[in-house]
């Protein structure tokens, strides 16, 4: 096991892993320079330099101004960036990029602070519609709110009428639909019975449903709705890009629909694409679907399969995330509930037959587990498929690994296991997880820190649209533990703003499998980077929220600049 001193360094140098740069960068000018700016290189050979140098698209020189100089030709572009703060480009771990582009023109519920601004917001959104309109949006949460009940289609249904209503919670784990909704879908107080790992919320006396609706549950009324057009795919695909430019995201990490598919190799065909896009299909069958990845056309550094997402179980906030022990605050008629394990973990033998497929096929699992047993059998799963497949360097994932049981943390070294982690979730847990879970069972809840220290793999990402794509808000919540509710929660878990940074550029090429030519300002590498307005160095911690982007180059090209 490695310390945690030797696993600062190796973080930094991705496994130390030896990339063998250029000694003498090739001669010749450049098509851009970046002079007089404070460059945090992420790499342990230069960690720090001054200017840097880029030829079709990649670094070819890092260094000081006098050693960048000599590159400046008649056609290069030249920057001064004033002595701002430059980092390599921002990748985020886990996103829903082309949903955050849909969402980004429905209704957002996520600031309302009350019923009856969640009531007025609904009324006014829906009053804006053509009348055959479904009432789409969501990101809302109650946790937070003086009065945290549940919404319930009563809210809604005089303000939607009889157009059908869906608007998704935060964590796309539960739903909230109207009375129109339900009656399309066929669901009443008669039925139908919940489906495997999902729940009809229903009066405990009437048996008439709520309007809640959790995990599979919701599919019934999700695919009703009216599908958006290719064009509606495309503009939405180019306005994400754009939100995602603007914090300085250079690369996502997409769990995608096989559908979104289509909708990238578009954009990528027109040379549209200003991130990195390397998908997880989330599919219901990996082993179908296998061969349609890889004879897959498009395989290069703008886009790229590198495997499969699947989900174990749901949300905390949504109570069906699948936990070793009971929630604390179950209702008085169901007291033993521990939330829900969805199809691919609740079939017998599914999740393993299908992980083993997908690793066989050279295709890395990316699983979704949330709550501590989920996980644990998340775990036992990946460290199977080891035992029977050959051995190769295969690096499973576990997106989010939020509550884990404490003998669980080391596993993730000694396995190789990815913890694709969203660290600005803890900001929003953290106000309500004790009353949920207990202090003790928390003590491993975004186990940043433990992780570390145990020599695992860490990868940052926001899970988008579920909560802001900006990666600076989830570095803060990693380095100082700060909820939205500005309490300190679990600090013994915090890491450094260096590790965090890590996290959010090497960590992601790494869990990608593309460490030797991307997270790094170096010789060889992808030019992507970002100049800072606001060096976060310099800042206190509890302000690295409020790191503002100056420009973001992607590929050697300025595909953000701050008005």
């Amino acid at each position: 096991m490695m310390s945690a001193k030797r696993y600062a360094r190796w973080c930094l140098s991705l496994g130390g892993v030896l990339v063998l740069a250029a000694m003498h960068a090739c001669t010749g000018a450049a098509d851009l320079v970046v002079l007089n700016a404070a460059v945090w290189t992420c790499d342990p050979h230069r960690p720090a330099a001054r200017a840097l140098a880029v030829r079709d698209g990649r670094f070819v020189a890092v260094g000081g101004v006098g050693e960048i100089r000599p590159f400046v030709g008649p056609h290069t572009t030249v920057i001064d960036a004033g002595g701002r703060r430059v980092i390599p480009g921002l990748a985020d771990a886990h996103t829903h990029i082309l949903s955050a582009g849909l969402l980004l023109s429905r209704l957002q519920l996520r600031d309302v602070p009350d019923r009856a601004a969640f009531v007025a917001a609904v009324g006014d959104y829906a009053a804006s519609l053509p009348p055959d309109a479904w009432v789409l949006g969501g990101r809302w949460s109650t946790e937070s709110w003086a009065d945290p009940t549940q919404p319930t289609k009563e809210w809604i249904d005089p303000v939607t009428g009889d157009r059908p209503a869906y608007l998704s919670r935060m964590d796309g784990h539960q739903a909230l639909v109207n009375s129109a909704a339900l009656k399309l879908a066929g669901i009443d107080r008669g039925g139908p019975a919940d489906p495997l790992g999902g729940r009809i919320d229903r009066d405990s006396v009437s048996g008439e449903p709520t309007g809640i609706l959790r995990d599979e549950a919701m599919e019934p009324v999700a695919r009703l709705i009216p599908p958006p057009s290719p064009e509606q795919k495309d503009r939405a695909l180019l306005a994400a890009m754009k939100e995602a430019n603007r914090f300085g995201v250079t690369m996502v990490q997409d769990m995608s629909r096989w559908s979104d598919l289509e909708v990238f190799a578009r954009a990528h065909r027109r040379g549209e694409l200003t991130v990195r896009l390397c998908v997880y299909a989330s599919v219901d069958d990996w082993t179908s679907t296998i061969d349609d990845v890889l004879r897959f056309p498009i395989r290069d550094d703008w886009l790229r399969i590198a495997g499969f997402k699947g989900y174990m179980d749901g949300s905390l906030g949504s109570r069906t995330a699948y936990m070793r022990e009971p929630y604390l605050d179950n209702p008085p008629d169901d007291p033993e509930r521990r939330g829900l394990l969805l199809p691919l973990a609740a079939k017998e033998g599914e999740l393993l037959r299908q992980c083993r497929a997908a690793d066989r096929a050279g295709l890395q699992p990316a699983v979704h587990a949330i709550g501590d047993m989920a996980n644990h059998l998340l775990l036992d799963a990946y460290e199977r498929v080891a035992h029977s497949n050959r051995p190769r360097d295969r690096r499973p994932r576990i997106e989010h690994a939020q509550h884990l049981l404490p003998q669980d943390v080391e596993r993730f070294a000694r396995l190789g296991v990815i913890a694709s982690v969203q660290p600005f979730h803890k900001a929003d847990d953290g106000r309500y997880a004790e009353q949920v879970l207990g202090r003790q069972r928390c003590q491993s809840s975004y186990a940043f820190r433990a992780l570390l220290d145990c020599g695992a793999y860490l990868a940052f990402g926001s899970d988008w649209p579920v909560v802001t794509v900006n990666p600076f808000a989830g570095i803060a919540t990693a380095v100082t533990g700060k909820t939205l509710a500005g309490k300190t929660w679990m600090p013994h878990q915090n890491i450094t703003l260096e590790e965090a940074l890590a996290a959010c550029t090497a960590g992601p090429a790494w869990a990608a499998m593309m460490e030797d030519r991307l997270g790094r300002i170096r010789p060889g590498y992808l030019a992507d980077f970002v100049i800072l307005q606001d060096d976060p160095f310099a800042l206190p911690p509890e302000r690295l929220e409020l790191v503002r982007v100056h420009q973001t180059v992607v590929g050697g090209d300025v595909v953000y600049a701050a008005q």
